[in-house]
């Protein structure tokens, strides 16, 4: 059985697993934001430290999940990585590029 068929699974049969998934999703959804924001970027974890004034280890720490970034620690990933994070009702994160337009 494949991970997310075993998670789809187990989120129908057992709603305080369900509940879990759901109050970690903001974290999940920042976490993967910033990955995928820091690799659109072409930066390792290290290059991304060296921009925001920090160590590669608390880079990861970020990524992974065991910490959590400060206001001003916000402030300084988006402006190294040349983005918006937003955070909407219902733990929605997107991640926005500075100077591009939706035109759609």
């Amino acid at each position: 059985m494949r991970h997310r068929d075993y998670v789809a699974e187990r989120e129908a049969r057992d709603p305080a697993f369900r509940a879990a998934r759901e109050a970690y999703r903001p974290q999940f959804e920042f976490r993967a934001a910033l990955i995928e924001a820091r690799l659109r970027a072409g930066l390792t974890q290290a290059d991304l430290a060296s921009r925001v004034g920090t160590k590669q280890p608390a880079i990861a720490r970020l990524e992974n999940g065991t910490a959590n970034p400060s206001f001003s620690m916000l402030q300084r990933l988006a402006d190294a990585l040349s983005v918006s994070f937003e955070i909407k009702p219902a733990a929605i994160v997107e991640v926005h590029e500075l100077g591009v337009t939706n035109s759609g």
